[in-house]
């Protein structure tokens, strides 16, 4: 049997040098796609779905773009995992990720056709992240016993996150918002209890944090508008068999006294369940699902506020937040866990009536309310602040900083330099490439504000050689400045993982030679 009849018909294989070109081809071509969203002047890309609605997402987040491509390529797919990772993990720093491991495997290419194999190359590049990542580590800067200035450098880490996102006009008020609710998490990494809620209406100046947690729904007709030290009981149960809800069934009666004998059955089931939950001793009853008139009035006579149809996220961290638990069956009042907070009113933004408790169970709780001109600018601001409060959440637990603006990567790229002029060999051709893939993210972010870049890195690059230089990219002048008076600061965590996690996905790229893409299963007829 011939070795091309391998594979069935339509199955296709890509071997050695084909194989790593293609390779070498997507995952260079999804870092450019994502490049010129880098840095404080990138731009943003509108992504379309081809769904029904055509629904469109404005954005230049990284993380964001790369998810709502449909991609062939496996190697491409590699960088959108590695950046969807990222997003995961530490929150910002996707696209940084994706350029740093589209230019590891462009200075790779270069190498493999420079005859040096693909193993030689792994093992240089494994020397050179080692020694960048020790480079690093000598110049983090830890202020985590001094809380005045450790807020100080939470407040310069979210302002360089928000500087490259829509809020980079309004950074500095968005920045107090993340490092407020964050400073009210105490350490924990859950984002749970912070609560964003985009209103349209207003400007983005607009948007404020509030303590405690809102609800976005209406207090019925008739119903309290306002309780004090609520006991709240959160629900996910059917609150509408007051109908005779047997779909495809036929009842038969002979008179329509029946009839109402049978509603009357209804309601009084009905009614046994509102009395059993309003034995529970709660003064506001939260449900997942409707609640029709008759429960309701019920509810209203006995002075409980029932609020229905909570949408089910909410409910969630609504009763995360009061201490309760969800309950769906009310026969035993002490099982179930109620919920409590000191204050539950109706409030108004813009034009829309929402829900409000305050004085909360879990003290960090709190809520953002967005504002801004359309559902659009919402999102993006929703995503750009989801991205600070995760790198400002992991900086609380990981305290180390480092400078900004291009500073780490120059660091980074001097060390690897200095290390490659002292290996002998071939690996030191990989280390010195390594050096040049680090400096390509300057690079990028002064092409992206329209400087002329190889001006800049030179100098920067001398600027450097000097002793414990604070020299990188100020965008705003166009020219080399001190990121330490400029306040350009990055958590440590968020540098770690784009160096590591470039690094590694770049290896396993260059670690392929073959690429076999299976035939489609055909359905057999069974005729």
């Amino acid at each position: 049997m011939p070795a091309d009849r391998l594979f069935k018909d339509e199955a296709t294989e890509e071997k050695g040098e084909r194989a790593r070109m293609s390779s070498f081809v997507g995952a260079m071509a999804i870092a450019d796609l994502v490049k010129t969203t880098l840095g404080p002047k990138g731009m943003d890309k509108i992504l379309q779905s081809s769904g029904r609605g055509r629904s469109i997402t404005v954005t230049n987040d990284g993380a964001t773009i790369l998810k709502s491509l449909h991609i062939d390529n496996p190697a491409a797919k590699v960088l959108v995992d590695i950046s969807k990772v990222q997003d995961d993990e530490v929150g910002d720093g996707t696209t940084s990720v994706v350029v740093l491991c589209g230019e590891l495997l462009r200075e790779a290419e270069k190498l493999v056709n420079a005859k040096i194999h693909p193993m030689t190359i792994i093992a240089g590049y494994r020397m050179a992240a080692e020694c960048a990542l020790n480079a690093l580590l000598k110049r983090v800067m830890d202020n985590k016993e001094n809380s005045e200035k450790f807020k100080e450098d939470l407040m310069k880490i979210a302002m360089t996150t928000l500087s490259s996102k829509i809020l980079s006009q309004d950074k500095e008020h968005f920045a107090t918002l993340a490092v407020d609710a964050v400073m009210r998490l105490k350490g924990s990494t859950n984002l749970e209890s912070i609560q964003i809620i985009k209103k349209p209406g207003g400007s983005l100046k607009d948007s404020f944090l509030d303590e405690g947690f809102i609800l976005d729904k209406k207090i019925g007709i008739g119903q309290p508008k306002r309780i004090e030290n609520a006991n709240i009981l959160v629900a996910n149960t059917a609150m509408d068999t007051d109908k005779v809800k047997i779909y495809g069934a036929r009842v038969r009666v002979d008179s329509m006294a029946r009839v109402a004998q049978i509603e009357g059955a209804e309601k009084g089931k009905m009614k046994e369940k509102v009395e059993k939950i309003i034995g529970h001793g709660i003064n506001c009853f939260i449900n997942r699902q409707l609640i029709y008139n008759y429960p309701e009035e019920l509810f209203a006579d006995a002075g409980i506020l029932a609020i229905e149809h909570a949408d089910f996220e909410g409910i969630e961290r609504l009763a995360l937040v009061t201490g309760g638990e969800i309950a769906s069956t009310f026969d035993n009042p002490e099982s179930v866990k109620l919920g409590h907070c000191k204050l539950i009113e109706e409030i108004m933004i813009g034009e829309d009536k929402l829900i409000h408790f305050s004085g909360v169970e879990m003290g960090q709780a709190c809520t953002i309310v967005l504002r801004g001109a359309s559902f659009h600018v919402l999102d993006e601001a929703e995503r750009s602040l989801h991205d600070a409060l995760c790198v400002l959440s992991q900086t609380v637990v990981d305290s180390r900083v480092l400078l900004g603006g291009g500073w780490p990567e120059m660091v980074m790229a001097k060390e690897v330099d200095q290390l490659a002029r002292k290996t002998p060999g071939k690996r030191s051709h990989a280390i010195e490439a390594f050096s040049r893939a680090l400096q390509a993210i300057p690079t990028t972010i002064a092409d992206n504000a329209g400087l002329d870049s190889a001006e800049l890195i030179s100098q920067l690059r001398a600027e450097h050689h000097k002793e414990e230089s604070n020299a990188g990219i100020d965008v705003i002048t166009g020219a080399v400045g001190d990121m330490e008076k400029l306040g350009i600061s990055e958590a440590f965590k968020v540098k770690q993982n784009v160096l590591l996690s470039a690094t590694e996905a770049a290896e396993m790229i260059l670690r392929v030679d073959e690429i076999i893409t299976c035939a489609p299963r055909k359905r057999e007829d069974r005729m």
